[in-house]
């Protein structure tokens, strides 16, 4: 198999030099390093990795900074910040500008090289914690009417011009909006975990959404997290 295209992100040289290279032992592809924010959006448009682990805080512009320039530059590409903060609301503000998920530095390594894995899948990974925090965040959102596309209407395509998902399709994103991973889900319906990726993929290309964070947030904006 291709081997997962990582980018690390941090200021700390000794600290970023041992995350590459504990993802290089574990069979990741490197393609490149930064200690900055701007430049670590300018290098990624050229070295395209699939993956980018980034520290929340950055000497020139805040991580959050760089997860809306590295969407802008690579709208697939999947955030994992890695922090030593796990203050709620640099947890909320990394997620909504685009990150897929949010470990803090005190992970264990196995633990952290897992979480590169999933989040190259498309599994969004989260401190414990830190998953109900913008899952409950999300669903303050809906209520208040204020979340991306608020009132528009089912997901199963029920308004005039809207995507139509399959039921089995319809199946698989009310769990991704209860938070469960693809493992979960595969286990909850008797799927293979690649069967799974697949039905969430297809909703993806449907709806015009990016990642599983973006489709947790339009699940729960229709009520289908209850």
């Amino acid at each position: 198999m291709t081997p997962v295209r990582v980018m690390v992100v941090d200021d700390h040289p000794m600290w970023r030099e041992g995350v590459a290279r504990d993802l290089t032992e574990a069979g990741f592809l490197v393609v490149a390093t930064s200690g900055e924010g701007r430049q670590a959006i300018r290098v990624a448009a050229a070295a395209r990795p699939d993956v980018v682990v980034l520290d929340l805080q950055l000497p020139d512009i805040s991580g959050v900074e760089v997860v809306r320039g590295l969407r802008a530059a690579l709208p697939d590409v999947r955030v994992l910040m890695l922090s030593a903060s796990g203050e709620q609301q640099s947890v909320l503000d990394a997620v909504k500008a685009g990150a897929t998920g949010y470990l803090v530095k005190s992970t264990a390594p196995a633990e952290f090289l897992d979480a590169v894995r999933r989040t190259a899948a498309g599994d969004p990974v989260f401190t414990p914690g830190l998953a109900g925090l913008v899952l409950g965040e999300y669903r303050r959102l809906a209520a208040a009417g204020t979340g991306p596309g608020s009132g528009a209407g089912p997901a199963d395509g029920a308004e005039p011009g809207a995507p139509r998902l399959t039921e089995r399709e319809t199946e698989v994103l009310r769990l991704v909006a209860k938070g469960m991973s693809y493992k979960q889900i595969a286990q909850r319906l008797g799927l293979s975990h690649r069967t799974v990726q697949n039905h969430v993929q297809n909703t993806l290309g449907k709806l015009q959404l990016h990642n599983r964070v973006e489709l947790t947030r339009y699940a729960i904006e229709r009520g289908l997290d209850d």
